[in-house]
């Protein structure tokens, strides 16, 4: 079909423009569309037009997390593969510190040891090997403020990032960190600036995805509940809590501490898919801590995680009411046991505690490729937004 705005044709002869009119009318739109090229440059995209590739953006680990300073460590991981986020250059070469966009400062060593920090923005990095680090006394507060003042600029543009997944029972050294310091938060925590939590349900899309079947096959099922733990302390409420129930109901231990079998992190998934039920007991209780235990040890394994962690509202805002057991629920650890036992012998009861693997599946976050690429792509979404964290400790320890 011809349009109607096509061109009409110019026919030869007495009926054609003379040359004189043809120069004058070229010349009028040579203008006109250099007028209109002109006025586009200067005007912002259309709102229908298709957006360009994401900026390139490079993102520098200050450490590698829990491998020590100056470890050069594993190359980064590729982020259009594993995430599909474009554009993100990331590295762990201090020498290339004014390239970057965005520096990950992981809490725990940068509170382990003396400060380390970038120098001031315009004065050359010297050789690691050739790095001098000032030995601190207890007094590590008065000093630290001390190097902060001392800091200087930072290039332009440049954000510092804060990252932990520890809760704050865990987290020491936040007191000695001055305010202002850093532009954004990167942590398990909702209102953090980069919100990467341990794991999340998402829509299933195939039945292959993570995990997969409606319902675990209760046949390989031989044991009641399972709990692994790495870190064994009495004073801890999850442990107290064990005591407690284990008197009710067998409760098989596996871990590095206590009474627990070992067990290798590879074979974890596997050896608690043989139990109904998955002790998620979180080493301390606070906002929106909620770890593998949940995610990766109960919901991937296909045992029914009971919790003890923040409240049951605070689980409800990630994973649906019927997908789990509180502890909160039941007044005392018996009553807990002696509704175990009612789940253990009526199969239909227990099989609606995996309704939501119907519509959802797993993700369980790799830790720390995808808090690095993450990082990345909120520095391309974020244009020329500035902040900074005022007052971190107080932030983190509500």
């Amino acid at each position: 079909m011809r349009a109607r705005w096509g061109r009409r044709s110019v026919q030869r002869g007495g009926s054609g423009l003379p040359g004189t009119h043809l120069a004058l009318l070229a010349a009028s739109l040579l203008s006109t569309v250099v007028a209109i090229y002109v006025c586009l440059k200067q005007l912002p995209p259309l709102p229908w037009a298709s957006p360009g590739p994401p900026r390139p953006v490079n993102v520098l680990l200050w450490w590698e997390p829990f491998r020590g300073r100056h470890h050069s460590g594993r190359p980064p991981p590729d982020c259009q593969r594993r995430f599909n986020i474009s554009g993100c250059v990331l590295h762990t070469d201090r020498a290339a510190y004014g390239e970057a966009q965005a520096v990950l400062f992981h809490h725990r060593d940068l509170v382990k040891g003396p400060p380390d920090w970038p120098p001031p923005w315009g004065v050359q990095m010297p050789p690691a090997e050739e790095q001098k680090v000032l030995v601190m006394d207890d007094e590590r507060q008065a000093a630290e403020a001390e190097a902060l003042a001392a800091l200087g600029p930072r290039p332009p543009g440049q954000r510092w990032v804060w990252m932990n997944f520890e809760s704050p029972s865990h987290s020491p050294g936040l007191q000695g960190l001055a305010g202002n310091i850093f532009n954004w938060t990167l942590s398990y925590r909702a209102d953090s600036d980069i919100f990467v939590p341990y794991g999340y349900l998402y829509p299933r899309t195939h039945p292959s995805e993570q995990p997969p079947g409606l319902v675990p096959p209760l046949a390989r099922k031989q044991g009641l509940v399972a709990w692994v733990v790495s870190n064994w302390d009495e004073r801890q409420a999850r442990v107290r809590y064990y005591r407690q129930l284990s008197q009710f109901v067998p409760v098989d231990v596996f871990g590095k501490a206590g009474p627990g079998q070992p067990l290798p992190n590879a074979e974890l998934v596997h050896t608690v898919a043989r139990y109904k039920f998955y002790l998620a007991f979180e080493n301390s209780q606070h906002l929106d801590y909620i770890t593998e235990k949940l995610w990766r040890n109960a919901f991937l394994a296909g045992a029914v995680p009971i919790v003890l962690g923040p409240n049951r509202t605070n689980y409800e805002r990630f994973v649906p009411s019927y997908a789990f057991i509180h502890v909160d629920d039941f007044p005392s650890a018996s009553s807990l046991a002696a509704h175990l036992q009612f789940l253990d012998r009526n199969p239909t009861a227990y099989r609606s505690y995996f309704r939501w693997r119907r519509s959802h599946a797993v993700h369980v976050t790799s830790f720390w490729d995808e808090p690095w690429c993450l990082a990345c792509q909120a520095v391309q979404k974020a244009g020329d937004q500035r902040k900074s964290v005022p007052n971190l400790a107080g932030w983190f320890q509500q």
